[in-house]
């Protein structure tokens, strides 16, 4: 928020409060300070003009920023009147609920410091044996979840051309053939799928088309590699290279990405870790703690 738009805001946000109504003449003042600098009050605590810098984004309008302003008080006050009433009407341990505050706040700050220090030393590139390294370590944690295929997908209109070229291309291994079917599909398809070396899951592929009700769907991968259906409106071209059923070991291909995560969510904690014991050494050469027993 600029210091304009900021000031701006507050004048529109005073009036549509009724500022005047806050602001006690017969106030000492202290009081008449707070009032002030405040922009909304319930009871004895007061939200402050400052602690609304920086609330709306620069290049924002006039309008725009008065109602987020707004929106915000509005907010505060209502989880004000809620805290108050709360501790009016039940007992609280306020000691337990500081603490709470507090681990809070440690926690917070904590994980906003090792976040910023470990995203700036944490080595981003997995390579490929990294990859297969942890695979081949942990096969036995990717069994499929669903059944994968590679192949190619089209759905057609009943009104598209060249039908008897789509069916030839998408049977062939020619290159120049998957070149023409992938610019024909961009043209005329209104579906498909045609990165045949790339696996994918079958359920997502067949969604939205006759496939889709098939009731025994492994026994139909292992009888099919090529089939045709059509419907009022589609002509629907599925041939299928490869096939992965449930509980099979996944491809590595498959669960690529997913082992850089894990991988690169390693380094992590292992960073975490050492940036904890780094600062508790550092501090205990230093004499910066002491235990009393």
């Amino acid at each position: 928020m600029t210091k304009t738009t900021s000031n701006i805001a507050f004048i529109f946000i005073a009036l549509s409060f009724g500022a005047c109504d806050y602001f006690n003449v017969n106030s000492d003042d202290s009081d008449k300070a707070k009032e002030q600098n405040a922009v909304a009050r319930v009871k004895s605590s007061y939200l402050y003009k400052a602690e609304l810098d920086g609330l709306v984004p620069t290049g924002t309008t006039v309008e725009d920023s008065v109602n987020i302003t707004r929106k915000y008080i509005n907010n505060w006050v209502r989880k004000e009147l809620m805290v108050q009433e709360a501790a009016t009407n039940i007992q609280i341990d306020q000691s337990e609920i500081e603490r709470r505050v507090a681990d809070y706040r440690y926690a917070l700050i904590s994980y906003e410091y090792q976040k910023l220090q470990v995203e700036g030393a944490l080595d981003s590139e997995v390579s490929d044996e990294e990859v297969a390294e942890y695979y081949n370590t942990h096969v036995e944690n990717f069994i499929l979840k669903q059944n994968i295929i590679q192949g190619r997908f089209i759905k057609l209109s009943n009104e598209a051309p060249k039908k008897s070229s789509v069916r030839r291309w998408i049977k062939s291994k020619r290159s120049e053939d998957l070149e023409s079917l992938k610019s024909y599909s961009f043209q005329f398809a209104s579906n498909y799928s045609l990165e045949d070396s790339t696996w994918i899951n079958f359920d997502e592929v067949i969604k939205n088309s006759p496939f889709s009700t098939i009731s025994n769907k492994i026994q139909f991968l292992r009888r099919n590699r090529y089939v045709e259906e059509t419907d009022s409106s589609y002509l629907y071209l599925f041939k299928i290279d490869e096939y992965k059923i449930s509980d099979e070991i996944s491809p590595l291909e498959f669960v690529r990405e997913d082992i850089k995560k894990i991988i690169l969510n390693k380094r992590k904690v292992e960073l975490t870790k050492g940036l904890e014991n780094d600062i508790y050494e550092r501090a205990k050469e230093n004499e910066d703690f002491e235990i009393y027993e």
